[in-house]
């Protein structure tokens, strides 16, 4: 696999640029829109805590390279995505620690930012293989995985602390380099029917 370096991506009206401190505001008000840290299955930070998430995200690198989800046209920030777990001498990383403002879940957005983040591991990277993870219950990010069309590889049981102390259960996904050329076309057809 090729070397990682932050890149800004774009595509549909969405731009994926390295997250850096001066999208901290930015953050706190996606995070906002919909009080997205009282989700129990999700990871969203308090406004209190969007400093120290962007701070951790830049600190993980290079196992991590985190992204502000941005709206190209008003040059809002609208979310957060990441490459993460980066295992680059066995071609594997996974895309994660993904959220949108309430207003922006159930757009076009979602799909044009997976299309952006897998097109550039497969194709710019030379991946093997990317993975997709997600709390047990949270369902709706599990459907929001499967419709993109990666495959569930299984269930690490007692696998990670949540906010509110519980121990959830995480559901693995995964799309080979093999199956990517499948999966684009989908998610170029599902784009092309929303009209993005």
């Amino acid at each position: 696999m090729q070397p990682i370096f932050p890149v800004t991506l774009e595509l549909n009206g969405v731009r994926l640029e390295p997250l850096a401190p001066h999208h901290a505001d930015g953050l706190r008000a996606a995070a906002s829109d919909g009080e997205l840290w009282n989700l129990r299955v999700t990871s969203v930070p308090e406004p209190h805590e969007v400093d120290a998430y962007i701070f951790k995200g830049m600190e993980m690198r290079p196992t991590r390279l985190a992204f502000a989800v941005i709206d190209a046209a008003s040059g809002a920030v609208i979310g957060t995505t990441s490459y993460h777990d980066i295992v680059a001498d066995i071609g594997r990383m996974e895309i994660g620690y993904t959220w949108y403002a309430k207003r922006w879940q159930r757009t076009h957005v979602n799909t044009s930012c997976k299309l952006l983040l897998l097109t550039h591991a497969f194709e710019a990277l030379d991946a093997a293989l990317v993975g997709l993870r997600t709390d047990n219950f949270n369902h709706a990010s599990q459907a929001a995985i499967e419709r993109l069309g990666a495959k569930r590889d299984g269930v690490l049981r007692h696998h990670a602390k949540r906010r509110d102390g519980t121990v959830r259960d995480t559901v693995m996904y995964s799309i080979t380099a093999g199956e990517w050329p499948e999966i684009k076309a989908h998610l170029q057809y599902k784009l092309a029917r929303r009209g993005a």
